[in-house]
């Protein structure tokens, strides 16, 4: 969608009067427009770049983004064709980019930790379908996507972490956020953490959730994992197992996106 058929979509869909405040660049080339409304101050249109990501996105924000709070955008309208959605704009700046006192931060993770716990917590656990079997085969998915891009050595151990996986299941499976990281974290002035961007939001296995902070900042910042497990609680025995051979799915998919670029 271009910048004029967002804004002519909230125009309709919103607000006849609304004024366009900025643009941010999105994924796959999309454009966000943030714009100002006389009954809902500042809002978000945002385009999907497929109908997935849209009922995906949508479901989340009817269904279990409300059990958030004030620390979660608001849905307020949703158009099919062309999919986009219109949402509260949050207060404040990606966590990524703040720099805060080591205490700050460390309690912006105790409240992202309590925002994933009451996401999980939205609605009952499943056992169907069967999370880890389906994973293994999006693996396979992943792996003919990457093609001569990866080792065959790499593929023969994504093969592996994926049969252990499938045989640990069926597992429970959650309300997931599935892109959990602190450029979906928004850190206000008011020190309030809110969570936004439930594009790839659906039923999956919790752990899946801790896998990007697991392997790419706590390594290096055990503090943080610290307070954040401190209010989440810490994996069971099954939940690192999952941690471990999520791992490597999520740097094969990880590998997969940026030769896409």
């Amino acid at each position: 969608m271009s910048s004029t058929d967002l804004l002519l979509l909230c125009r309709r869909l919103l607000d006849v009067e609304v004024t366009p405040l900025n643009w941010h660049p999105g994924l796959a080339g999309t454009r966000i427009l943030r714009a100002a409304t006389a009954e809902h101050g500042e809002v978000i249109v945002k385009p999907h770049r497929s109908p997935e990501r849209h009922t995906q996105e949508v479901n989340a924000y009817r269904t279990w983004v409300p059990t958030l709070g004030d620390q979660a955008p608001r849905l307020l309208a949703a158009a099919d064709n062309p999919p986009a959605i219109i949402i509260t704009a949050v207060p404040g700046i990606p966590l990524h980019h703040r720099t805060l006192d080591t205490e700050v931060e460390q309690d912006a993770y105790r409240q992202a930790a309590r925002l994933l716990r009451t996401l999980h917590a939205a609605e009952p656990p499943r056992l169907e379908p069967d999370w880890t079997a389906w994973l293994a085969q999006r693996a396979e998915y992943w792996i003919h996507q990457a093609a001569d891009h990866i080792t065959s050595s790499f593929r023969a151990d994504v093969r592996a972490h994926m049969r252990a996986l499938q045989d640990l299941g069926p597992l429970p499976a959650m309300p997931c956020h599935l892109d959990f990281m602190p450029r979906n974290m928004i850190h206000g002035d008011d020190g309030i953490l809110r969570l936004i961007d439930f594009e790839h939001s659906r039923y999956d296995l919790p752990a899946r959730d801790l896998v990007r902070l697991t392997t790419r900042i706590w390594p290096y910042r055990p503090d943080l994992r610290d307070s954040f497990l401190h209010e989440y609680g810490h994996p069971g025995t099954r939940d690192r197992e999952v941690l471990e051979h999520c791992a490597h799915l999520d740097a094969l998919t990880t590998l997969c996106t940026t030769t896409r670029r």
